[in-house]
């Protein structure tokens, strides 16, 4: 076993120190990436675009008890469960991919999401939609998203962020679509023609998305590690995956929470309360994109830090006071445009943080962060509820949120402060040496 270990150490090292000593081509900062974004664009619209939906089906779940016996933490933990089991398995995507190749990877990824959906049409017990729309999807969602993010970082360098906003962008517009459709489709043609009409529609989209993608491995030669324990003893590394996990409680929370918040405190209908959730993802699909271009000219630490910051003041400035369908709108779209600023600046930051090489085996680390936040925050977040509070019934999970915003966004203010101390200690350096 000590044998095995320390080769399987030795085969680390060796990867890693290949990566280092081999140089590494600049990234084309355009051209074919561009295809490689909107391909990413595509895939977010299909995947994390439908699981952001989950909130019109857990207000349907509550709202009819569909399932007789299931309770509201049953419905949060299916939910949680498309997002932990997707970054549970990581690892095992990150060294498929190595080994088999990105595309069989995401391939299967593809059958096993729209088979989620298509599975959970027919579910009619707990322990079934716990299988089908929780762990099947997860899957499927998992495998497709892992191998594809590793890729855009190696197209762009200058205008990296701006892509990554571009590709998640896809994920907000998705959103918007499937959470005014699928509340449509449950009211005219019932819930289990709705997921499998869902289940169709990714299977041809995320198809489409995974033929265009394109890697650049063969310049970039990441190792591609499953997990990289060298980069665990390193401390600005730390400060991202602590952003990571505090971030996600709060992120999980409003975006799972605020159409039940509007239908059972401030007395809305579930069909203005889909809206509100559509707006939020709006919110998204524009807001990404501003944030990617605002980051490459400020500083992409800078303005993660500062975003972060912005969701915590928005929970506590516009949520919490928030008692009319006006209001709420004006939250989800403006918390629309920053909340999920993990998602779009997790892989340029991860390559300004560790190294363009390091990417694919930061990501597995960063993915296996977010398995306890994304799998149990909004279970938290229905404990925390106190029905019997009436108007105040949420706010308990609201001060939840933005704690969870404001303690991440002092993660990435002290890396702002590490990566300018280092700056200015390789500058002193090459005085010295110029000297």
């Amino acid at each position: 076993m000590a044998d095995a270990a320390n080769a399987a150490t030795l085969e680390q090292a060796n990867a890693v120190q290949d990566a280092v000593v081999q140089p590494v081509e600049l990234p084309p900062d355009g051209g074919f990436g561009w295809v490689v974004a909107g391909a990413l664009s595509l895939i977010n619209f299909f995947t994390w675009g439908v699981a952001a939906s989950y909130g019109v089906y857990i207000s349907h779940y509550l709202a009819t008890d569909y399932f007789p016996g299931a309770t509201p933490l049953d419905y949060a933990l299916i939910g949680g469960l498309e997002f932990g089991v997707a970054m549970i398995i990581s690892p095992l995507c990150t060294v498929l991919t190595r080994e088999v190749g990105r595309l069989g990877v995401m391939l299967a990824g593809t059958v096993m999401f729209a088979g989620g959906f298509v599975a959970a049409s027919f579910a009619h017990k707990t322990w079934q939609l716990y299988l089908s729309q929780g762990v099947l999807i997860g899957l499927g969602l998992g495998a497709i998203f892992i191998p594809s993010i590793q890729v855009l970082p190696q197209w762009f360098l200058k205008r990296r962020s701006l892509a990554g906003g571009i590709a998640s962008a896809g994920s907000g517009f998705g959103g918007l679509t499937f959470s005014l459709a699928t509340n449509a489709m449950i009211e005219q043609i019932g819930l289990s023609w709705a997921l499998r009409i869902t289940g169709i529609l990714c299977l041809a989209g995320n198809l489409c998305g995974a033929l265009m993608i394109r890697d650049r491995n063969a310049q970039v030669k990441p190792p591609q590690l499953g997990f990289a324990t060298h980069l665990l003893r390193r401390y600005d590394c730390l400060l991202l995956l602590a952003w990571a996990f505090i971030n996600l409680l709060g992120y999980m929370t409003i975006l799972y929470s605020l159409s039940n918040y509007a239908v059972q405190v401030v007395g809305l209908p579930q069909s203005r309360a889909s809206l509100i959730t559509a707006v939020l993802n709006l919110g998204t699909g524009f807001g990404r994109p501003a944030i990617g271009l605002i980051s490459d000219y400020f500083g992409r630490i800078q303005v993660a830090a500062v975003t972060t910051f912005s969701c915590a003041v928005a929970v506590f400035a516009i949520w919490i006071p928030a008692t009319s369908f006006g209001v709420l709108i004006f939250f989800a779209l403006i918390s629309g445009a920053i909340l999920g600023v993990y998602w779009m600046s997790v892989g340029p930051l991860c390559a300004e943080v560790a190294g363009l090489a390091e990417v694919p085996s930061f990501l597995s680390l960063q993915w296996l962060t977010t398995v306890l936040p994304t799998t149990f925050a909004e279970v938290i977040a229905l404990y925390l509820r106190r029905p019997s509070k009436g108007r105040w019934g949420y706010l308990y999970p609201q001060i939840f949120a933005g704690l969870s915003f404001l303690v991440s966004s002092l993660c990435l203010f002290e890396l702002w402060r590490v990566k300018n101390q280092q700056k200015r200690k390789e500058q002193s350096q090459m005085t010295q040496v110029s000297r």
